[in-house]
């Protein structure tokens, strides 16, 4: 069975997650059972890590992230061979839950592990490193998007230390751990290569949440902590994102005690969609065919390993980023370089938004914000105080020209903590664009859009 905490910490959360789930409904089309997936690999890209003595080992951990102390649980396979880059999978905790219960199995022990997916790591040449982040309180909040910083500086410590493989990062997790990993897809999804959602909602954010990324959902048709709905409305936003066929997936009846694994058809290459449903006990991570128990030996860890593992013999696409508009939550104007100058050094304004070129800015992977296909938005003179002018630069790489997107609608810079602001809290034509200290305030929020 898995950690005896868990099915108590699932019935003491359910009357505070309940209220907060999303709901969702499905778009009919005929349905399609899945197969057995195509490999869809990646040539490895081998992370600094590599070709050195490790610098990080098995067991509990610090980290220092936004400003406070987080811990997090590092599994390393016994044989580590720092020339080989390895996967690696972030599990997440549900509310009430521990990243040693994650990292442990509970009372199944190893077989459970990781959701059973590092038992099934070993046996197939234990390529997979393992990392269990501790939520606040036990639960995924992602408060200001604190969590899914925490996990761009853990993913940043682990491969500096450890020899990873920064295609084939993966995401898994229950529960308020499924919200978190749906937060990571929709803010991440040029870094992870697929998540899993084990009976999730939004209870996490979905800052972006408009590219696409390979997504798994599993979901209880009984699930009387988070509806079943929720998790149908998880899996729509890539079903959109991804390019796929709507339809109404099969789900077994009620009272079948069975499961239906749907593989949508018509996603871009290498972005599958994948629901499974299944009819058993209620919110459950493991159920068993043929009965109202749960455990181990659940399917839900295969069908989530054959998943995350057919990501392993050839490129992976890379999605083209597409340019939006940059649009000041106060003032309901754009980010806006004047008369759409080239010139190095010219400061970002507020303006009303009209599509031309001088307004059109891309969010990359590289936690860019470019413009005319060669300009990056810049901290000037890489200032980090306040009133730091925010302007355009030639494209260079370095940290005072990476932005973070968070949840709570702030644009951080990378180099300075310092928040995108809108000078003086103003909101007319002109007003200049400048680094200020984060105050929540709405000068201080922007959202992309097309």
């Amino acid at each position: 069975m898995k950690p005896t905490t868990f099915l108590a910490s699932v019935t003491a959360a359910a009357l505070l997650v309940l209220g907060i789930a999303g709901t969702g409904t499905a778009q009919s089309q005929t349905p399609g059972v899945t197969a057995a997936p195509a490999a869809v690999s990646a040539a490895a890209a081998p992370t600094a890590g590599c070709g050195k003595a490790p610098t990080l080992s098995s067991g509990a951990h610090t980290i220092q992230s936004s400003g406070q102390n987080r811990s997090y649980i590092l599994r390393v396979p016994a044989n580590y061979d720092s020339n080989r880059p390895y996967r690696l999978v972030f599990g997440f905790h549900w509310r009430g839950g521990t990243a040693n219960d994650v990292d442990s199995g509970g009372t199944d022990g190893y077989n459970w592990s990781y959701y059973g997916l590092r038992r099934l790591a070993d046996g197939a040449n234990n390529g997979t490193i393992f990392v269990a982040p501790q939520g606040f309180d036990n639960g995924w909040a992602n408060n200001n998007g604190q969590d899914v910083t925490l996990v761009d500086d853990l993913t940043r410590q682990l491969e500096a230390g450890l020899c990873v493989d920064s295609t084939q990062l993966f995401a898994a997790g229950f529960s308020y751990g499924g919200a978190m990993s749906y937060a990571l897809a929709c803010a991440r999804p040029t870094v992870f290569r697929a998540v899993a959602v084990y009976a999730g909602a939004n209870l996490s954010g979905c800052a972006g949440g408009t590219q696409p990324i390979a997504y798994m959902g599993l979901h209880g048709l009984r699930d009387n902590v988070l509806p079943i709905a929720s998790g149908r409305s998880l899996r729509d936003t890539f079903v959109r994102n991804n390019g796929c066929t709507a339809q109404n997936p099969p789900e077994p009846a009620n009272g079948s005690l069975t499961h239906i694994v749907t593989t949508y058809s018509g996603c871009r290459a290498g972005y599958p969609v994948v629901w499974a449903a299944f009819d058993g006990a209620g919110h459950d991570p493991g159920p068993i065919d043929g009965s109202t128990g749960d455990g181990w030996r659940t399917w839900t860890s295969g069908e989530v390993w054959k998943f995350f593992s057919q990501f392993d013999s050839s490129t992976p696409p890379t999605p083209t980023p597409t340019a939006q508009r940059l649009v000041g939550q106060q003032s309901g104007r754009c980010v806006d370089i004047n008369n759409s100058t080239t010139t190095n050094g010219t400061q970002a304004q507020l303006w009303d938004c009209n599509g031309a070129a001088g307004q059109q800015w891309t969010y990359t992977a590289g936690k860019q914000l470019t413009i005319y296909g060669n300009k990056c938005l810049d901290a000037s003179g890489k200032g980090t105080a306040n009133g730091t002018a925010v302007v355009i630069w030639d494209c260079n790489g370095q940290t005072n020209q990476q932005w973070t997107v968070n949840s709570n609608g702030t644009i951080t810079g990378v180099q300075s903590g310092l928040c995108l602001d809108a000078t003086g809290v103003a909101t007319a034509n002109g007003t200049k664009i400048q680094l200020w200290s984060c105050s929540g305030g709405s000068n201080q929020q922007w959202r992309l859009q097309s």
